[in-house]
C-alpha cells in the first residue's frame, strides 16, 4: 500500500466543517441526517448502554427495510455484499468442514451462502437484535436451507460465554465493529481466543481512519488500524490488516486475528 494516506481516510465526519461541506454537496440527504440525529438523541435518553441502544436502532431500521438495516440500500446491493464476503473467505481458505461463528449475522446477507457451503450444523450466527434474527429465519426459508441445520442465537454482549471452547475454526464479523465503541471491541477480543480452535482465525471489518478517531451519532465509529492491532495484542492475539480486501468495492477495512 502507498505510504501516502488516502484523503478520505483523513476526514473527521464529526467536525462541523465536514458536516457543512457535506450538506452543501448533498442537500437531499440533510432531512434524513436530521431525523437520525433526533432519533439518536431520543434513544440515548432511553438506553444508556450501547448494546440496548443499538438494538433499538436495529428494531426501527429492520421495520422499514431489513436490507437497509444491515447496510444495503437495495436488494441487489445486499446480494452483492454477501457474495463479496463469501468469495473472500473461500479465497482465503474457508472449507466446507470448517465450523463458523458469525458475529452480527444480521438477516444472513452473507450467512445464507456460508450455510449453503458449509457442512450441516457447522454455521452458528449470533446477533443482538431479535428483529433482525426474525428476518434471518425468513432468509433461511427463502433459500430452503433448513436441512443445513444452522444455529441462530440472540446475544446481549460479546463475551461469547455461552459458546464452546475451541468450537470454531472461523469467526467472522462484518460491519459490527464499525458500529461499536472501543469497549465493545475490547470485550470481544478479550474472549474470542477461547472459542477459536487451534489454527483458527477471526476476520472483522471496521471503518478506518488515518486521522482522529471519532464517531457519528453513536452509530458509525472510525478507528486507526494500529489502535485495533494494539488492542488485539493486549489480549495475546496477532492481528494484521488484510490489504487485498482494500481492493474490493467496499468502504470498510478488514483485520485478521489469530492466536499469537
Amino acid at each position: 500500500m502507498s505510504n501516502t494516506p488516502d484523503p478520505r481516510l483523513l476526514r473527521n465526519r464529526k467536525h462541523l466543517a465536514h458536516k457543512v461541506n457535506y450538506a452543501l454537496r448533498h442537500p437531499q440527504r440533510v432531512p434524513r441526517h436530521l431525523r437520525r440525529a433526533a432519533r439518536d438523541a431520543w434513544l440515548h435518553v432511553k438506553h444508556r448502554d450501547h448494546v440496548s441502544y443499538y438494538r433499538a436502532v436495529m428494531a426501527k431500521d429492520a421495520a422499514q427495510s431489513p436490507e437497509a438495516a444491515v447496510g444495503s440500500a437495495t436488494r441487489e446491493r445486499w446480494l452483492a455484499l454477501g457474495q463479496m464476503q463469501f468469495d473472500y473467505l473461500v479465497e482465503h481458505g474457508l472449507k466446507p468442514q470448517d465450523r463458523m461463528l458469525e458475529i452480527g449475522c444480521g438477516n444472513l446477507r452473507a450467512g445464507w451462502r456460508f450455510i449453503d457451503f458449509l457442512e450441516p450444523g457447522h454455521y452458528y450466527g449470533i446477533d443482538i437484535s431479535p428483529d433482525i434474527l426474525i428476518e434471518a429465519k425468513r432468509t433461511l426459508v427463502r433459500y430452503e436451507l433448513q436441512n443445513k441445520l444452522p444455529h441462530l442465537a440472540i446475544a446481549d454482549d460479546l463475551t461469547l460465554d455461552f459458546l464452546p471452547s475451541a468450537g470454531f475454526t472461523v469467526v467472522h464479523a462484518h460491519s459490527v465493529f464499525s458500529h461499536s465503541p472501543l469497549s465493545v471491541i475490547d470485550e470481544c477480543l478479550a474472549h474470542v481466543e477461547r472459542v477459536l480452535a487451534p489454527g483458527g482465525f477471526f476476520d472483522f471489518t471496521f471503518d478506518r481512519t488515518e486521522g482522529a478517531e471519532h464517531h457519528v451519532l453513536h452509530e458509525d465509529f472510525y478507528y486507526r488500524t494500529e489502535t485495533l492491532v494494539r488492542l488485539a495484542e493486549k489480549h495475546g492475539l496477532s492481528a494484521q490488516l488484510m490489504e487485498d480486501w482494500e481492493k474490493r468495492p467496499h468502504g470498510q477495512s478488514k483485520i485478521r486475528v489469530t492466536a499469537a
